[in-house]
């Protein structure tokens, strides 16, 4: 008899560097979950596909970073929104810009397309939610209501309604015929970062950075149960194709709840940090997360994790919390989602304003083509994903084979399973993996070297290196062990190497340091020429470092003489607080005064009161800043408008 392969429940897929700056968005295609597109501060938005290293391609045209990103349902059309409000859609099958579209007076936050019309809605930093007509190239209603940045935007799935979710706490529903808002629904007590239409039933659920998870009935327009002690904010969630189940991802964990009433189903260990975005093909849920310039995919294997009340099929995953019974199956349900019969059909009519933002795509298109490209980084993935043969089995196909599950790297484990159960008589739809197969990395270009199809999620040394190869070749014929003395020597040998290296760049700064405060510019040949004194001593600086002859040392020079740097790493420092802090300071203040005495409290209130003096007295510099041009203009009027609560 066989033994069996005890699989992975969940594992790392994947691990590539999106783009040549820090990562700021990305989104998965839901229909196929192959497809991912990422946005950078780079001003690129990069297509990809799942488990292949190399870019399809590489959308330009935006000015500032990219700080959103959205697939249509068919996954032909991308729309990107930047940070200084612009909206750009191009055509992925023709490999060209199809509209940009202006009218946000700050960053974009949130963007959904209509599931079955040719319209995106935009949500800003300016508070403002637009619907635009891709078509017509304008604007069709500006919905107004929220008091501060709009995270989320999620069409309903018959496409009649429009949910957002703000910094505001609160979750709106507006209806696209009426041109006007449903139901308010207030309950959170911190900013809602995600709402998600059931795919069949009249019901929203919502995350927010209070760590809790409210469901909403859309035809009572009312809470219908909430579920709290989430490990974090909740960021990305997702119901089941046939709504059995949301998954929510947690920090480095998968949840599965149900509602009516609340309960956790199964927590399955996912160590991919902060995931951005959720999608569900084949049984397996991919889910991808960012760092700086890296993205990471992970699979979880839906086959194994339960999505109901009843008992876990996985007899080998004894550890799990027992799921509550689950409802009364005959309870009625909510009223169903009346969808179109074809995507075909005329597209519905919705409410415009009296005042819509019409532009006459005479020359503004032909800019448009100068200005923004699409470049084919692999031809061969582009032709094979966006210009099928076929066109009904269009790629990424609609019945790809799921990723294969990476075995158990515990031997006891799978020893622990090989022993007769009454469970192990059920069927498990996971590949027999005993030997993991090494397959050719999939590039434009022929590469060195074979990546594995598979990264593990535990690994002890870095992917594509070895010790091994910076370390003199060993004679013996055998296969010899890497020692650890013999890496530390090496290592030392570098460091010491490295270490002379910066002591001189150091010298050699402390030298140019010093001509620069004395201000002395005796021996120097400049010139004198009616400026400012320390503009003579920046150019007896330059002069000194140029002399020394270290390149090192006049790009440390010219990066300190160009303000721009530190002004622009200054003001993202200041948007990443206000955005992580302000919230806090703000509710910690304006809190009742405790019963009793509470030091902890005290001490907590006295360093918010600091905080909130310290950016007031900054405030007004921000404002007196906003009215600049350009990038740095932009980035005041952010934070102008993110430091409005202050007044």
């Amino acid at each position: 008899m066989a033994t069996p392969v005890v699989t992975k429940t969940a594992w790392k897929l994947q691990e590539i560097v999106a783009h040549a700056s820090n990562v700021s968005s990305l989104v998965l295609g839901k229909a196929s979950g192959r497809l991912l597109a990422t946005g950078g501060d780079d001003c690129r938005v990069n297509l990809w596909s799942i488990n292949k290293p190399n870019c399809i391609m590489s959308l330009t045209g935006h000015t500032s970073p990219v700080e959103s990103v959205r697939l249509n349902t068919p996954e032909e059309l991308i729309v990107a929104g930047s940070q200084s409000g612009s909206i750009r859609v191009w055509d992925l099958e023709a490999a060209k810009i199809l509209r940009t579209l202006m009218g946000h007076k700050a960053n974009i936050c949130s963007l959904d397309f209509h599931p079955y019309g040719e319209f995106v809605a935009s949500g800003s930093q300016d508070t403002n939610i637009k619907l635009w007509d891709i078509r017509r190239k304008g604007c069709v209603f500006r919905y107004r209501g929220h008091s501060q940045a709009v995270r989320c935007l999620r069409f309903s799935p018959d496409g009649k309604w429009l949910a957002s979710a703000a910094d505001d706490h609160t979750v709106k529903l507006w209806d696209l015929t009426a041109g006007k808002m449903m139901s308010e629904f207030p309950g959170h007590t911190g900013p809602v970062n995600v709402v998600e239409f059931h795919p069949n039933e009249y019901l929203l659920a919502s995350g927010s950075s209070d760590r809790t998870i409210r469901f909403w009935d859309l035809e009572k327009f009312q809470v219908v149960s909430c579920i709290e002690g989430e490990p974090g904010p909740v960021r990305s969630v997702l119901f089941n194709p046939d709504g059995c189940c949301l998954y929510s991802g947690c920090q480095d964990s998968l949840r599965v709840y149900g509602w009516e009433p609340e309960r956790c189903f199964d927590v399955v260990l996912v160590n991919w940090g902060k995931v951005a975005d959720l999608a569900i093909c084949n049984d397996q849920l991919i889910g991808v997360a960012f760092s700086q310039s890296n993205v990471s995919s992970y699979v979880v294997d839906l086959t194994r994790v339960t999505r109901t009340g009843t008992v876990a099929r996985d007899p080998v995953q004894d550890h799990r919390p027992l799921a509550q019974p689950p409802p009364n199956p005959s309870a009625p349900l909510r009223r169903i989602y009346e969808r179109p019969s074809t995507t075909c059909s005329k597209p519905q009519r919705v409410k415009q304003n009296s005042e819509s933002e019409r532009r006459s795509p005479s020359s503004e298109d032909d800019r448009d083509e100068r200005e923004s490209r699409a470049e084919i980084q692999n031809a061969e993935d582009y032709n094979e994903i966006f210009q099928p043969k076929n066109s009904i089995s269009r790629t990424p196909p609609r019945r790809s084979e799921p990723f294969p599950a990476p075995p158990e790297d515990d031997a006891a484990t799978a020893k622990e399973a090989a022993k007769p159960s009454p469970a192990m008589d059920v069927q498990f739809p996971v590949p027999n993996l005993e030997v993991l197969p090494r397959p050719p990395v999939v590039a434009s270009t022929p590469a060195p070297k074979a990546e594995p199809a598979i990264i593990p999620a535990t690994r002890n040394e870095p992917i594509g290196l070895k010790a091994s190869d910076f370390l003199p070749a060993v004679k013996i014929p055998q296969q010899a062990e890497l020692v650890d003395e013999d890496a530390m020597s090496q290592i030392r040998k570098g460091h010491d190497t490295m270490c002379v290296v910066l002591t001189s760049r150091h010298k050699n700064l402390d030298t140019v340091r010093a001509v620069w405060t004395t201000g002395d510019i005796k021996g120097h040949t400049v010139p004198h020429c009616p400026t400012p004194d320390g503009a003579l001593f920046a150019q007896t600086s330059v002069d000194s470092a140029v002399a020394i002859n270290d390149l090192s040392v006049v790009v440390d020079l010219l990066n300190i003489v160009n303000q721009k740097a530190y002004v622009q790493t200054g003001c993202t420092s200041l948007k990443l607080i206000l955005q992580r802090f302000l919230p806090l300071i703000t509710d910690m203040l304006a809190a009742p005064p405790s019963v009793g005495v509470d030091i902890s409290r005290e001490e907590r209130l006295h360093k918010c009161r600091l905080c909130y003096k310290q950016l007031k007295s900054i405030s007004g510099l921000v404002k007196s800043k906003s009215g600049l041009s350009g990038r740095h203009g932009s980035t005041f009027r952010e934070l102008h408008l993110l430091m409005a609560s202050l007044d």
